[in-house]
């Protein structure tokens, strides 16, 4: 029988809220998707690598929606966002927010298989972490079934605070003004299950063009009030720092 506690740090218990509903999300993302396949299948062979790579951008926004409906499903029912990583009382990391996320996800199945108790790495948890999860994988980042580029920035600063949840009031800069999720280029890709993300010194991703980024141009956000953006290439330090910070007071240009 898998364990579901134990010594674990970091997980609240869950509050009877009402969760989200998933219809309206996967009608409107549906919509697009649907018509952007159909377009591809009209084109000329020479616009249609431009059109199956705007296909492969809407699954990626439907992924960080995704993503987002599930971090904010989780908020309505535990009244936090989930920690970046669970520790044991030696405080070893354990599990990703990714994993606390994944009842959420529709994958309540899977989520019920993983020991919590014992690592993300650990044998006993070598089946989990070996199945795919569609919504943690871009299309056009061309990685391994379970690599993922969706990540998040973990510390004191930010909006996914280690071993703790981060309460939306605790948002002070606002939460259309704050980045929750980011799309990192493949050279800083993960194993989904993994409990290790993004932390500042990684801001230069967004404005250096790399060889290694998924999107030409930018990279697509997901900000704490469940909107996703596309964050252009070299767009100014000083935004980038305004976007992910929680409580700067910064203030945010446009991007």
């Amino acid at each position: 029988m898998t364990e579901r506690s134990g010594s674990v740090r970091g997980q609240p218990s869950e509050k009877s809220r009402p969760k989200r509903s998933w219809a309206r999300f996967f009608f409107e993302w549906g919509i697009v998707v649907v018509g952007l396949v159909i377009l591809v299948a009209v084109l000329p062979p020479n616009l249609r690598d431009r059109a199956k790579e705007a296909v492969r951008r809407a699954q990626c926004r439907e992924n960080l929606k995704q993503i987002s409906l599930a971090l904010h499903n989780y908020q309505e029912a535990y009244g936090s966002l989930p920690p970046a990583y669970l520790v044991d009382t030696k405080g070893n990391r354990l599990h990703s927010w990714r994993t606390l996320i994944l009842p959420y996800l529709d994958q309540k199945l899977l989520y019920e298989k993983i020991d919590l108790s014992k690592p993300w790495d650990d044998p006993a948890n070598a089946q989990a972490r070996s199945t795919p999860v569609t919504a943690y994988r871009c299309p056009s980042a061309g990685l391994g079934a379970t690599r993922t580029t969706y990540l998040a920035f973990t510390g004191d600063d930010f909006c996914f605070a280690p071993t703790r949840g981060r309460t939306l009031d605790e948002i002070t800069d606002g939460l259309s003004k704050t980045v929750m999720i980011l799309e990192s280029d493949t050279s800083h890709s993960v194993d989904w299950m993994s409990p290790y993300d993004e932390r500042s010194q990684s801001f230069p991703l967004f404005s250096i063009k790399t060889p290694q980024e998924v999107h030409p141009g930018g990279t697509y956000v997901t900000l704490a009030d469940g909107s996703v953006r596309f964050i252009r290439t070299g767009v100014s330090r000083g935004t980038r720092r305004a976007l992910m910070t929680i409580a700067g007071g910064e203030q945010v240009r446009e991007y």
